[in-house]
């Protein structure tokens, strides 16, 4: 189920390709996951970089009928989360050879009107949330790439059959993601 209305162009499809590979493998290990950083990389350019990776990691170039603007994802294990994502984003710069950035983390959420009853305090908001009957989870991967493009894919706990997509699913977290390819480095920044 998607709720893209727009058709991608072909860079726009790798980008939303490894999103959807990249659900697929956090989702493998199953719910109640930390936030997990990922660098997306041409997978021509990996494969050029690194070969002894070709056959440990099943990767496929546009020499073996692959797309050429394929993206290979890699962890960045040493990543992080204090709960606020678009403050543990803000150091990160990355490198000229990564092409884009994606983030997988979960969520959950609760419908509106019982937004209105979450206490004041932050533990007991948290307890509340935990506690609602109504609460949804959700496992959102929202990417994006030196191109500009944007993309998230989401699954809620509720519907595992389905895969959710559009160009702006989270745009505060698309935004910051977008920061950490295009901002300059300052002294003292980390660089992933």
């Amino acid at each position: 189920m998607s709720t893209d209305s727009e058709e991608p162009g072909q860079a726009d499809e790798a980008l939303v390709a490894a999103l959807i590979e990249l659900e697929r493998h956090v989702g493998e290990a199953g719910w109640d996951q930390p936030p997990r950083l990922f660098a997306l990389v041409r997978t021509d350019d990996v494969i050029a970089a690194e070969p002894a990776l070709v056959d440990r990691l099943g990767l496929r170039g546009s020499a073996d009928g692959a797309p050429e603007d394929a993206l290979t994802a890699i962890e960045q294990d040493h990543f992080q989360s204090t709960g606020d994502l678009v403050a543990d984003l803000a150091p990160v710069i990355w490198p000229e050879p990564v092409f884009g950035c994606a983030i997988a983390a979960e969520r959950t959420f609760l419908p509106a009107a019982a937004e209105a009853e979450l206490p004041d305090d932050p533990d007991q908001a948290a307890e509340f949330v935990n506690q609602h009957p109504d609460r949804q989870d959700v496992r959102v991967v929202v990417g994006v790439d030196r191109a500009g493009h944007r993309h998230g894919v989401a699954r809620l706990t509720s519907r595992p059959e389905d895969l959710l997509a559009a160009p702006d699913l989270v745009p505060g977290l698309g935004a910051a993601l977008a920061h950490t390819l295009n901002s300059d480095e300052p002294d003292g920044e980390e660089r992933s």
